[in-house]
């Protein structure tokens, strides 16, 4: 049997030492080009496979990094799927079915995230794990993934601050969106309430004084819907409007909560504008003001909030504020990166630009 390529034979073949052949593997980017091609064709000649268990141990890491979601965004239960037929001939190779104009998971707003964490991991030399904490009230999910991981990226208030503060002794962590609390975590988010006022002001001048506005707020417990509850709630006091012309309702930040929520509004009439905090129930709420008979923009004025894809694609377009989804998740993992290689520097405070979206759903034809 033939020995084993090391990591030494790289580093002989490449004229350099075994720490500049590691840099290499782990963060290409801190070595310059020409040594960094010399490596990369001494372990393509040599075909050496580094082992990531030797190494975890001896660097007393997993090169794994954990990002932990709430389940609110997921996908609903898949039915049972039976893979194993009798006769594979008899099964078709398409059907065709009409377009249900669902919103389907690769356009919602943590899979962006996700992807721009698995860009990120995958150019630094890590490993993404992924928990979802459907159905997880005693956050077991998150206290496994917390001892196979190097450190953990979590969703803000998706984990109760005593679990967190625990897992924080042993691992680095890192809350996504929501506002900085005055703790001790590095924190990536964005400006939602400046957002969302700026994009209720736009939506006041366009509808008579007086008229009357629905916000479609999304759950209680979540950071983001309540910033843009607040940034909605100074402009329409900034405006002089009367609470008597402001109606809300609540959704839990899905298509379907949205369709709901406008079906119990509409009972006590339309409303001249509704400002909706994400796309999804945006999407549901026009949904049903089209099976209402109401006309959008020219009845009533609809917004949503997170720049998916199916905001662009929707009739009318609908306005909306883009988060930078995919920079979300890419900045989570620089961070938790960053706090690996310097744990003793200051909680980090990283906070993304958004981007205000005008389109036809919000735009009344004069």
């Amino acid at each position: 049997m033939s020995r084993s390529v090391t990591v030494y034979d790289v580093a002989a073949r490449a004229g350099v030492s075994i720490a500049t052949v590691s840099r290499v593997l782990r963060s290409p980017d801190a070595v310059r080009a020409t040594t960094r091609e010399r490596v990369r064709e001494a372990v393509a000649e040599l075909g050496y496979v580094p082992s990531g268990s030797a190494r975890g141990l001896a660097e007393r890491r997993t090169g794994v990094l954990g990002l932990y979601f709430p389940g609110f965004d997921a996908a609903e239960e898949a039915p049972d799927l039976d893979v194993f037929v009798d006769d594979p001939a008899s099964v078709p190779p398409f059907t065709l079915a009409h377009d249900d104009g669902e919103v389907h998971p690769t356009s919602l707003f943590l899979d962006e995230v996700l992807r721009g964490a698995e860009l990120e991991a995958w150019k630094r030399g890590f490993v993404l794990m992924i928990g979802v904490g459907r159905d997880d009230p005693d956050r077991s999910t998150v206290r496994d993934m917390a001892g196979r991981v190097d450190g953990l990226v979590v969703l803000a208030r998706s984990v109760p601050d005593d679990v967190l503060a625990r897992l924080s002794r042993r691992i680095p962590v890192v809350v996504l969106s929501g506002p900085p609390r005055g703790d001790d975590y590095d924190h990536v988010t964005v400006s939602n309430s400046e957002a969302m006022a700026e994009l209720t002001r736009h939506v006041l001048a366009q509808v008579p004084e007086g008229a009357r506005v629905a916000f479609l707020a999304g759950p209680e417990d979540s950071p983001d819907g309540g910033q843009r509850w607040e940034g909605f709630s100074q402009a329409v006091r900034a405006a002089g409007v009367g609470t008597d012309a402001v109606t809300v309702v609540r959704g839990d930040f899905t298509r379907e909560s949205g369709r709901r929520a406008t079906e119990g509004l509409l009972v006590g009439g339309a409303p001249e504008a509704l400002i909706a905090a994400n796309d999804q129930m945006a999407l549901g709420a026009i949904d049903v003001l089209r099976g209402a008979g109401l006309r959008v923009p020219e009845d009533v004025l609809v917004t949503g909030f997170d720049g998916i894809e199916a905001a662009a694609l929707s009739r009318p377009a609908l306005t909306t504020i883009r988060q930078p989804m995919i920079d979300l998740g890419r900045a989570a993992v620089q961070v938790l990166a960053r706090r690996l290689e310097h744990p003793d520097a200051p909680p980090a405070v990283v906070r993304l630009p958004l981007q205000i979206l005008l389109r036809e759903s919000s735009q009344r034809p004069s």
